[in-house]
């Protein structure tokens, strides 16, 4: 399989128009996938970078320890539909489960690493 590189990554925040607009003034960003999802979440972005905002739990709290509820909840990397369906067959062939998700303007699978956290392969060639 060959990646692209990375398409976005999604972080749980406290409030996602607060955050989005941060990015938008801060870092320059623009609206990506308005209309979408309802909102859930809020794409923000520049060319190929994204970074997916959801909500975080109304309790959620921030710790300096290095366990934190609000966190990054997965690294996504980019594909072509060639290499979307050779990801799936290079799992299965090393015995990793990953799920599939149809999200309308894409397609993804979604699996963990060693540690556990969840990674997703995303492809925007539906044909």
């Amino acid at each position: 399989m060959q990646l692209e590189g990375i398409d976005h990554v999604a972080i749980g925040v406290r409030d996602v128009e607060q955050s989005a607009k941060w990015y938008l003034e801060v870092l320059g960003f623009e609206r990506l996938h308005a209309g979408v999802w309802n909102g859930v979440p809020t794409f923000v972005g520049k060319g190929n970078t994204g970074i997916a905002l959801f909500p975080a739990s109304p309790d959620a709290k921030s710790t300096h320890s290095g366990h934190r509820d609000l966190r990054i909840l997965h690294l996504a990397f980019r594909a072509n539909r060639q290499n979307f369906l050779a990801a799936q067959r290079e799992l299965r062939k090393r015995g990793i489960k990953f799920e599939f998700s149809d999200h309308e303007i894409s397609h993804s699978i979604y699996f963990r690493d060693p540690d556990g956290h969840q990674l997703e392969i995303t492809t925007y060639d539906l044909k």
